[in-house]
């Protein structure tokens, strides 16, 4: 590793599985543990790692279990709990040497990051999570049989449930649209897959100016290596996951956390979730929530629509631990 910001690639061996790494800045430094989402690797993390190393911190993102250059464990979503995902994490951050790190995440990162604070709250120093509040467990309802209470069959995350129907539906389209339609999406509301087709394989979908060719093109060399199915049993898990963590029902998280959302993104529109973020829902459960950013007119992909922005909101919040 490079102290000048230079990103360096290895693989770790951890809970039995093998993570594609990514790692800039100084060894020695500070860790902050970057955890991407869907559909993501490490690379979306790429404007943050500089930062981070230039800021000296030793900045770690690793493909998560499923995707890009890590293993896929093929014994289907049960496999893909947070349980899973988070012993993966634990595993990863004993291999560095740290006792505790920093966490930065986004989309199903901050997901899984939520609950690495929640089981293992010793070895996170502080979170900056983006996108994707806490949800705490309710176990009166499946996840994914009331986001199908609400919104239908077709909304995406139901869409996803079936094994292999929606990896049919992106092999028609084309990995590359797939990932222009998911990152170009900036519609403050749901997010629906028709059953009928999610388009033609000859559809055009332009870029913003914050995602270029070349970055499409990276993260559809990842997945034509991967597939999608590992990053789509996450969702698929969703029930398993809440069958699994009972006794974290009512459990808060312990951790100092900042979080920022977009308010064009899918995630800030989501039933309840406004009210939750913004009149004391969020602070209740994360006591320790120490500062909340709402974005004006930014969407899901907050941390590479506006890089320099969300590196400066991570960085003066970790400074605070220094």
């Amino acid at each position: 590793m490079g102290s000048d910001g230079a990103i360096t690639h290895r693989s770790v061996d951890v809970n039995g599985v093998r993570l594609h790494v990514a790692e800039a800045g100084p060894a020695g430094a500070p860790t902050a543990l970057l955890l991407h989402g869907f559909p993501e690797v490490w690379y979306t993390w790429r404007h943050q790692m500089r930062a981070l190393a230039a800021a000296g911190y030793r900045a770690v993102a690793p493909d998560m279990r499923g995707y890009g250059g890590s293993d896929a464990p093929s014994g289907g979503p049960d496999q893909y709990t947070a349980l899973h995902v988070v012993g993966d994490l634990v595993a990863l951050i004993d291999s560095l040497g740290e006792k505790q790190v920093f966490v930065v995440a986004h989309d199903w990162g901050a997901m899984i990051a939520w609950s690495l604070c929640l089981f293992r709250p010793d070895r996170v120093k502080a979170l900056v999570a983006l996108s994707v509040p806490f949800t705490p467990r309710s176990p009166a309802r499946k996840p994914v049989d009331g986001l199908k209470a609400l919104y239908g069959d077709e909304y995406y995350i139901c869409r996803i449930q079936e094994p292999g129907a929606i990896e049919a539906e992106f092999a028609r389209l084309g990995t590359e649209l797939v990932l222009r339609k998911f990152f170009t999406y900036r519609t403050p509301g749901p997010l629906f897959i028709p059953k009928s087709g999610w388009g033609s394989p000859d559809d055009e979908v332009p870029l913003p100016s914050w995602i270029t060719e070349e970055d499409i093109k990276y993260y559809a060399s990842q997945f034509d290596k991967s597939g999608f199915t590992g990053g789509l049993n996450y969702y698929r898990a969703l029930n398993k996951t809440l069958e699994l963590t009972s006794p974290w029902t009512g459990a808060e998280i312990k951790v100092p956390t900042k979080f920022i959302v977009g308010d064009v993104d899918l995630s800030y529109h989501v039933a309840g979730a406004h009210d939750f973020i913004n009149k004391g829902g969020l602070k209740k459960f994360v006591p320790l929530l120490d500062d909340v950013v709402v974005m004006k007119d930014v969407g899901h992909f907050i941390n590479e629509e506006k890089p320099e922005e969300i590196s400066a909101h991570i960085i003066s919040f970790l400074k605070k631990f220094d």
